[in-house]
This record gives structure tokens, sequence and C-alpha cells, in this order.
């Protein structure tokens, strides 16, 4: 996974998976961007210069300390990359924030901070370093690499999780369509789900006792195999692997099946009827409850 002369921007890369993607990154030779607004898990005000403090004590890295659904910060965080570093080759949209409310009690504020966040952070970067990244691969650069970290609550559902499960399914979405748009120039868009001990495990509230067991047994997983495959799918031995959504719970990797048609039903023009499809209905079950098996570290 030799990224020696790459040039990487993490958002929410100062804490957690951000933050082992970032020391991956750099100890596989990449120079690193990181961009951090310093913000609790809620989105609310903590450690505003927290991405200029974890630069300062890491070689071939700078910091952005800002939102990243703020236009401006992204475009300052590619011109930081261009500017310092000469290049924008991997770009990694893991910033995320949480507010788990039922929908029947959930707020406005709430689900706009979120997908605020979640979501148009990815589409404001991606924005900004999209145009750099195709103009470099058409200038002879390798062709680049997007990862963005989406979560099973985008593609099970959780309880309470309507904001952040929704947003997560957007990003999902973005990355196929980002993989389509970039086919050409070759640059790659690839999703992963991590299983990892983060502020996001730390605040689930178990509903039941498969809950339970999978918030105890992710405390147990280290970051750094997220941090793994994401630098795999940023070097050039990823380079024919595009528009998949992975998993990472411990030293397992999954691929997950994408939405596609499970079977089909033609209906009599004067009735209908489903039950020949029901045998292919999907299970309604939490991603917490899915997942509640032993990691293999």
């Amino acid at each position: 996974m030799e990224l020696r002369d790459k040039v990487a921007i993490v958002t929410g890369g100062a804490r957690g998976i951000g933050l082992a993607i970032v020391e991956e990154l750099a100890a596989q030779g990449a120079s690193v961007v990181i961009v951090d607004s310093g913000v609790s898990i809620s989105g609310a005000p903590l450690e505003p210069r927290l991405a200029e403090d974890v630069a300062s004590r890491m070689e071939r890295t700078a910091a952005v300390c800002g939102d990243i659904a703020d236009a401006e910060v992204a475009r300052e965080a590619v011109d930081l990359a261009c500017r310092k570093f000469k290049s924008v080759d991997i770009v990694v949209n893991n910033a995320a924030i949480i507010r788990d409310a039922f929908i029947f009690k959930s707020d406005a504020e709430s689900w706009d901070a979120t997908i605020r966040t979640n979501l148009s952070g990815a589409q404001r970067l991606l924005g900004a370093a999209t145009p750099v990244m195709r103009e470099q691969a058409k200038n002879g650069r390798a062709p680049g690499a997007i990862v963005n970290i989406v979560s099973t609550a985008g593609i099970y559902g959780n309880l309470g999780q309507s904001a952040y499960g929704a947003a997560k399914a957007g990003l999902i979405g973005l990355t196929r369509v980002v993989a389509h748009d970039l086919a050409r120039s070759r640059i790659r868009c690839n999703a992963v789900a991590p299983f990892a001990a983060t502020r996001v495990t730390e605040s689930i509230k178990p509903a039941n006792e498969a809950q339970a067991a999978y918030k105890a047994k992710a405390l147990r997983v280290p970051a750094r195999h997220v941090a793994r495959l994401v630098s795999f799918l940023g070097s050039d031995r990823a380079a024919h692997v595009t528009g998949q959504l992975f998993g990472v719970r411990g030293r397992e990797v999954f691929v997950f099946s994408q939405s596609r048609p499970a079977q089909r039903l033609l209906q009599p023009d004067q009735s209908f009827d489903l039950r020949a499809l029901e045998p292919h209905f999907t299970e309604l079950v939490t991603d917490l409850e899915a997942f509640s098996g032993d990691p293999i570290l």
C-alpha cells in the first residue's frame, strides 16, 4: 500500500476513525491535510484548534480548522493541499455528527445539522477536489481515489437514527453517482462502513440485549483495521475498484450487495397480489442486531 508522493485530505481527521486513517496514510508515506472543526459528537463546539494540535505532532501533515460543510472551508482544504503538497490524490469523507431521536420526537434543527455535516460536507469537498483530481489525471498523474465513510445504519436502519441513517444512506448514493461521474477519468469512489470503538459507538443506547451485545463487542474493535482498508483503496493497487460498498470489523472485510431487484412479478390486469414476492422481503432488523456476533481481532 505504498502511498509515497500521494496527498490526502481527511475530514473529521483529528479523532477516532479519522485520526486512525490519517496515521495509517502517513505511515504509508502520504502527505495529509486534516480538516476538523473540533466539535463534540453532537456538533457542539469543543476543541476548535484540535486539527492543528494533531498536525503539529506529525510530519507531512497540515490542518484546516473549520466546518467542511462550509464551501469556503472545503476550498481552503483543497488549496492548502495543492499549495503545500502539490496535488490532491485521496479524499476521505469521514466527518460526522449524530443527534438521535425517534422520528416522532425529532426536530428540524437536529435533522438539518446532521444532514449538513454528514452528507452536504462530503458534497462540498468533492465539489472542490474533483476538478483538481480530473485535471491531474488529464496531465498524466495516476488517477486518485475517494473513500466515503458510511454506516450500516444507512443500510439496515437503527432505532432513533432517522437523520444519521438518512445521511449515511445518502452518502452511499453519492458514492455510486460519483463513481459513475469520474469513471472516464479513472478516479475511483468507494464507501466503507466501519465497525470500531468510536464516539458514535460510545453514544449507542441499547434497546435490547442484542444491541447491548453489539456495543460491548464493538468497543473492543480498534479503528486501525478500518484505516488499513482505506489506505488500500487509496493506493494504486486498488486502481480497478470503484463503486463498491465495504464493511470492516476487526480483521473481517465485507463487501455488501447493493439494491437490485430480487424478484419480478407480473400483475394481472384486474387484480393485485404480492404474495409471490413475500419470500423475498427483507427482514426488518437493525444493524446492531445484524452484527451482534463476535468480531475477529
